[in-house]
């Protein structure tokens, strides 16, 4: 243990976290999704890859509304990406994508996503799914501190506690 201690300049900042993990309710951000004939496969279900391109597509909506991120400053990578199939979406289902930001740490940040279809009148959660997302530094090429403003704007409008 000493040699832990010895040669860290700086103690490590707790991430910040949400509290209620994949609830519906603690999404913020709802957006549509418009799917196209070409999403579908020959089982006549949108294709499983297609799910990572709505989770894009709502991401990027959510940090245009919320965040208003600024791309020539700090860029942003995904360092991984996850989902869970629920429930399949075919044609002419209405969907609809839940996002959020569930944590934010030094150089990286977590979103959660919820794409949901419309059955009669409720919604049907259809996947749910989770990306690591790394600011980084293209003139660097090494992962950057999250600017303050940007981190500031998630924990503004997720409401989260410093």
């Amino acid at each position: 243990m000493f040699f832990k201690t010895f040669w860290r300049k700086k103690e490590k900042q707790p991430d910040k976290k949400s509290v209620i993990l994949g609830h519906i309710d603690s999404f913020k951000y709802k957006t549509t999704i418009e799917m196209r004939f070409a999403d579908l496969d020959m089982m006549g279900h949108v294709n499983n890859a297609v799910y990572f391109t709505y989770m894009e597509i709502g991401r990027t909506k959510y940090w245009n509304h919320a965040i208003n991120w600024d791309w020539r400053t700090t860029g942003v990578i995904i360092g991984q990406a996850s989902i869970d199939y629920l429930s399949p979406l075919f044609l002419g289902d209405k969907i609809n994508m839940y996002v959020r930001t569930s944590r934010i740490g030094t150089t990286s940040f977590d979103l959660e996503y919820l794409i949901v279809k419309e059955v009669n009148g409720k919604e049907v959660t259809c996947s749910k799914g989770k990306t690591i997302c790394v600011a980084f530094d293209y003139n660097t090429k090494k992962p950057a501190p999250i600017p303050d403003r940007e981190r500031n704007k998630m924990m503004e409008f997720e409401q989260l506690t410093g």
